[in-house]
């Protein structure tokens, strides 16, 4: 079996980073992949995917990615859930294994969609 997603898009907001109990660093951000538009529709859609880096993939996705910035994400995708208020919760996103930022440096002048809070 093999569990391995390839993912391009670009930030919704910064990268927020923490250290678990034990020091591990832990980046969390959200990427927008846009979808083509249907025939009969003008409006644009996106697909927005929760990301999470640990260690040192952890501490560069804080340090150099930006809202805006394009990039692609290797890694596995990760199904989770639990309890909150007594209501049973399904959590997806992708454990990175590795990042590559394709924007140009200091270019960030590009639409991002809004993210949906």
């Amino acid at each position: 079996m093999y569990n391995k997603v390839f993912l391009i898009g670009r930030l919704v907001r910064d990268p927020e980073m923490r250290l678990t109990m034990s020091g591990i660093a832990v980046t969390q951000f959200t990427i927008a992949i846009n979808r083509p538009p249907r025939k009969d529709s003008v409006e644009k859609t996106a697909d927005f995917i929760r990301v999470v880096a640990w260690r040192r993939l952890a501490e560069v996705c804080n340090e150099y990615l930006k809202k805006g910035k394009l990039v692609s994400i290797e890694g596995r995708l990760q199904f989770s859930s639990f309890e909150k208020d007594g209501e049973k919760r399904s959590v997806s996103e992708v454990v990175a294994d590795g990042m590559q930022m394709l924007d140009k440096i200091g270019d960030v002048s590009h639409d991002v969609p809004a993210f949906p809070e």
